[in-house]
C-alpha cells in the first residue's frame, strides 16, 4: 500500500510543502515553548530561594564522626556562608589539649564563605538572565537563537548540578588551594592542622587532616600516629605504629607555601535537606531544557547530541 498526493506535483513543489510544513511546526513549538520558558525560571527561583531564602535562615548540621569520638560538633550554613561552627576533635596525630580540656577544640570566630555555594547561585542567576534574554531580548520565533539558548541554558545547569556534585576539578573541593584564615579559628589553627569544608553530592562535608613538615611518606617506615613533638605515648613505649590508612598517605602537597604530607585524615559528612531539594529540582529541570532541545533540534533537522 502506498501513499500518493493527488494531483500529482512535482518534486520542486513537494520539497517546498515540507519546508512550509516544517517551518510551521517550528514556530508551533516556539510559541509552546515560551510557557515552558516560564515554567523553568520558577523552578530556578525556588532553588534560589532554598539556597538563599529573602529573609536569612540558619541551617544546623551536625559533623560528627561515626563510631568514634574522633571529630564531635556542629555548624550553622547560612545561604552560601558558615556562620557559626564549634567542633572538638580528638586525634592522636593533634598536641594535646589544654589543661582541663578533654578534646582540642576548633571554633569558628568569623564567617566562612563556601565557594561551591556561592557558584551555584552564580550559575542559576546566570540560567534566569539566559531565560530573560530568550523571552525578551532576542527574537522567540527564531529557531536558531531559541536552539542556541536552550544549549547555553543546558550547560549552566548542568554546571550547578556538577558544583553541587563536588569533585577535584570543582571550584572549592582542593582542601591546600582553599586554605582558611588562621585567625578564623579559637583557638588560632595549630600551623599543621587544616580543616576543609565543601559540598559533595548535595551534603556538607568535613575533612580534618593533620600535616607533616617536611613531608613524611608511608614508605619512610615512620609512625604517623606520633605526637607533633615526635614524642608520643606509643613511641616512648616502644610500641609498634598502627599505620593510618587514607588515600592521600603517599602524596605530598603545597600548603601555605610549604611541601607536606597527610599524617591523618578523617571524614564526616551531614545531609543538608535544602542542598538535597536543589539537586532533585535542577536535575528535573534539566530533563525538561534537554527535552525541549530534542524537539527544536528535530523539528529544524539538526544533529541531536
Amino acid at each position: 500500500m502506498s501513499a500518493q498526493v493527488w494531483p500529482p506535483i512535482s518534486d520542486e513543489d513537494r520539497i517546498v510543502k515540507e519546508e512550509e510544513s516544517l517551518a510551521a511546526e517550528l514556530q508551533w513549538l516556539l510559541s509552546h515553548l515560551q510557557s515552558a520558558l516560564t515554567s523553568l525560571k520558577s523552578g530556578l527561583l525556588e532553588c534560589l530561594a532554598l539556597l538563599s531564602p529573602p529573609e536569612p535562615t540558619p541551617t544546623t548540621l551536625a559533623l560528627s564522626s561515626l563510631r568514634s569520638e574522633s571529630v564531635k560538633g556542629f555548624v550553622t550554613r547560612v545561604g552560601a556562608r558558615i556562620v557559626k561552627g564549634d567542633i572538638q576533635l580528638r586525634l592522636p596525630t593533634l598536641p594535646p589539649p589544654s589543661r582541663g580540656q578533654p578534646s582540642y577544640p576548633l571554633r569558628l570566630t568569623s564567617e566562612l564563605a563556601l565557594p561551591q555555594l556561592s557558584h551555584l547561585l552564580e550559575c542559576l542567576n546566570q540560567a534566569l538572565d539566559i531565560i530573560d534574554v530568550s523571552r525578551w531580548t532576542g527574537d522567540p520565533q527564531d529557531g536558531g537563537f531559541i536552539a542556541s539558548q536552550l544549549k547555553l541554558l543546558s550547560d549552566t545547569i548542568a554546571e550547578a548540578r556538577a558544583t553541587l556534585k563536588g569533585g577535584d576539578d570543582v571550584k572549592g573541593c582542593l582542601w591546600y588551594e582553599d586554605v582558611p584564615d588562621e585567625g578564623m579559628f579559637e583557638p588560632p589553627l595549630h600551623p599543621l592542622l587544616a580543616p576543609h569544608l565543601s559540598i559533595c553530592d548535595a551534603a556538607l562535608v568535613l575533612h580534618i587532616r593533620t600535616l607533616a613538615h617536611p613531608p613524611v611518606l608511608s614508605s619512610q617506615g615512620t609512625d604517623p600516629l606520633g605526637s607533633f613533638t615526635g614524642l608520643s605515648i606509643r613511641t616512648r613505649l616502644g610500641l609498634a605504629a598502627r599505620p593510618q590508612v587514607h588515600d592521600e598517605l603517599d602524596q605530598v602537597f603545597e600548603w601555605r607555601g610549604q611541601e607536606v604530607s597527610v599524617r591523618e585524615k578523617v571524614r564526616v559528612e551531614s545531609q543538608d535537606p535544602s542542598l538535597m531539594a536543589v539537586m532533585a529540582k535542577l536535575s528535573a529541570l534539566g530533563h525538561s531544557v534537554e527535552g525541549w532541545r530534542l524537539k527544536v533540534n528535530v523539528v529544524r533537522g539538526e544533529e541531536v547530541d
